[in-house]
């Protein structure tokens, strides 16, 4: 995970802190964070929570039903802490990541 500056700016000053933090994440891990989804796949996958093979065709399953796109992510977020919510995404690079984290902020 790459930090960043939400206002660039800040970069100078001593005292702050980089508030931005930019990642990458393929198609099923974007899927492993989608709660609702799980659920409704372990109606068809029950094994999933204790076989890795059926874990891996639930997750194929919710990449496929849904949609699921992997990318560059980003979330707001001081070093060594939680995030202040859930990743906003997918992009097609950091750079377009970190403008639109920037561009919310500026917001």
């Amino acid at each position: 995970m790459a930090q960043h500056y939400s206002d660039p700016e800040r970069e100078r000053d001593t005292w702050s802190l980089p508030d931005v933090e930019t990642f990458q994440l393929t198609a099923h891990e974007v899927a492993e964070t989608m709660e609702d989804e799980i659920y409704q796949g372990l109606k068809q996958f029950p094994l999933a929570t204790m076989n890795s093979r059926e874990r891996e065709k639930l997750l194929d399953w919710i990449v496929e039903e849904y949609s699921v796109r992997g990318g560059w992510f980003y979330w707001f977020c001081f070093p060594g802490c939680m995030p202040e919510g859930p990743a906003i995404g997918p992009y097609k690079t950091q750079a377009a990541a970190l403008k639109a984290a920037r561009a919310e902020v500026s917001e």
